[in-house]
């Protein structure tokens, strides 16, 4: 099996097999009994069986045959077919070539069905729950009959193994958002291809509004420009003109700015001593005396008479 990507996950078999793999997802919680890959030799049988999880079967080399219920199919390389709980199967390699299996056995337990969990589950995001619900309601429909794994879930039994033995920062999330990948590509190779749920959107000018604003807040102290702003957000200067008057109205981008630098002059004068020329070039002003100008302007004193107050003057804005 030279060249053969999934030949590394003979070395350690068992490896993911060992884990104690439970992946809550919506309202489910997915409980992993097996994960491994397999191989049948040629000729070799598997007599009639069943399970009471759902059991994902690939094939990622040889050729074969199975049996669910009473009909028969043949496999062959880039296959998957998916035996729910009490679907009795039978499984045979080809007598003139070995069969490969990757195998992935799951128990999905409704956890609002079984009480004790639902205020959690109710507070979760409702876009992953009912993608969650659509998922595991089209597992329980499948036919039984095998189809081509065209959304490529295959890779992701690989991805797990070598999370798994490498061990890296985030390799149990790794894995286990491996599980609901090869749990939706496999629905997927099944889907008629209509869409039936709505993917979450968003107001996109509130979506810019919000981008600016905390670019803003984030870069202050250097130089900005609009035309630099929008063209971070591939929008013309004009239409982010429009965004932030639809937002901000009665101010500018250069308004904008000025009130967060503001803000931060403020805070600086009230927890520092730091000299009001030093404190103007540290938070994006060109100089003290033009500080001085804007901060009379806007809050009718100077920095120096603002923090020699014994309350604080209201702050420019709130973003």
């Amino acid at each position: 099996m030279i060249g053969f990507p999934y030949e590394v996950m003979m070395e350690r078999r068992e490896a993911l097999e060992r884990l104690d793999l439970r992946v809550r997802w919506g309202r489910y919680e997915i409980r992993v009994l097996r994960f491994h890959m397999t191989t049948f030799a040629s000729g070799k049988t598997c007599s009639f069986h069943k399970h009471a999880e759902f059991e994902f079967h690939f094939i990622p080399s040889g050729a074969g045959k199975v049996v669910m219920v009473d009909r028969p199919y043949e496999l062959s390389e880039g296959m998957l077919y998916v035996t729910g709980p009490g679907v009795m199967h039978y499984q045979e390699a080809h007598t003139a070539d070995s069969m490969e299996e990757l195998c992935l056995h799951i128990d999905i337990i409704d956890r609002i069905a079984r009480g004790g969990e639902g205020r959690e589950v109710c507070s979760m995001d409702r876009w992953e729950m009912a993608e969650a619900d659509d998922c595991v309601s089209k597992l329980q429909a499948l036919p039984l009959v095998p189809t081509l794994d065209v959304h490529q879930a295959m890779p992701f039994f690989l991805e797990a193994y070598r999370a798994c033995c490498d061990n890296y920062s985030g390799s149990y999330t790794t894995i286990k958002q491996c599980i609901v990948q090869i749990m939706l590509r496999t629905v997927r190779a099944y889907d008629d291809g209509k869409l039936q749920l709505e993917l979450p959107e968003r107001d996109v000018n509130a979506s810019r509004y919000r981008f600016v604003v905390q670019y803003i807040r984030s870069n202050y102290a250097s130089p900005l420009t609009l035309e630099d702003v929008a063209d971070k957000l591939n929008v013309s200067s004009r239409q982010l003109q429009r965004i932030l008057k639809m937002y901000h109205p009665g101010s500018s981008f250069r308004g904008i700015v000025e009130d967060v630098r503001l803000e931060a002059v403020c805070r600086r004068l009230d927890e520092s001593d730091l000299p009001v020329e030093k404190i103007a070039i540290q938070e994006g002003f060109a100089n003290g005396n033009y500080l001085h100008a804007v901060f009379r302007k806007r809050f009718g004193m100077t920095p120096s008479q603002y923090r020699g107050r014994n309350t604080p003057a209201h702050l420019p804005i709130s973003l």
